[in-house]
């Protein structure tokens, strides 16, 4: 996974709350264990029409949007079931934070541990971002993982948390076990020096 210090993009606002794992990537998808193609099934029963065809009223297939990295949710984004497969297809859509008022516990520590970056601010700063975005849909955030700062349209800085632990993992672009990993020459040596 790549490391993560600072993204600077456009946001593209789902505004729904309660989203479930089920709407981030449908049950049926579920049957791999590979993260590859995922994101082309992200909100799929919302970014498809029943023939299949994509859904030009949904606002991960129009054009300016594409290329956003971070999304905007409402209210308890990620609840319903613990899978994986939901940071997966975000990831593998191309996103690398979601901002929101709160998360799913489960869903939280899924999305740090697979490159996710789940920014949780308070309502009055949420409101205000959906007020910008009404006036600038193409409006930029920038998120600081280092200060656990983002930059919202504007100008307010808004903190937010994260445990020391998953900070550095995300920072240094390593999952749990990549970082169990970095200490390899260490244990290498302790053997060495026991043999």
């Amino acid at each position: 996974m790549s490391d993560f210090t600072t993204l600077t993009s456009h946001i593209v606002p789902v505004l729904v709350n309660d989203i479930d794992t089920d709407q981030i990537i449908p049950a049926r998808f579920l049957k791999g264990i590979d993260k590859q193609g995922l994101g082309n099934n992200l909100f799929y029963d919302w970014r498809y029409l029943p023939d299949g065809s994509p859904n030009p009223d949904f606002i991960l297939n129009q054009a300016a949007y594409r290329d956003a990295k971070i999304l905007l949710a409402g209210d308890n984004f990620g609840c319903g079931s613990s899978r994986e497969h939901a940071p997966w297809a975000l990831t593998d859509f191309g996103l690398r934070a979601i901002i929101s008022t709160s998360f799913a516990d489960i869903f939280y520590n899924n999305a740090l541990k697979n490159g996710l970056l789940p920014v949780a601010i308070p309502q009055e700063s949420h409101s205000r971002l959906v007020t910008a975005l009404q006036q600038d849909p193409f409006a930029q955030a920038s998120i600081d993982l280092a200060s656990q700062q983002v930059n919202l349209p504007g100008g307010e800085a808004v903190t937010f948390p994260i445990d020391s632990f998953s900070k550095h993992c995300l920072l240094q672009g390593v999952d749990e076990m990549g970082y169990l990993l970095s200490f390899l020459p260490q244990v290498e040596a302790f053997e060495h020096a026991q043999a």
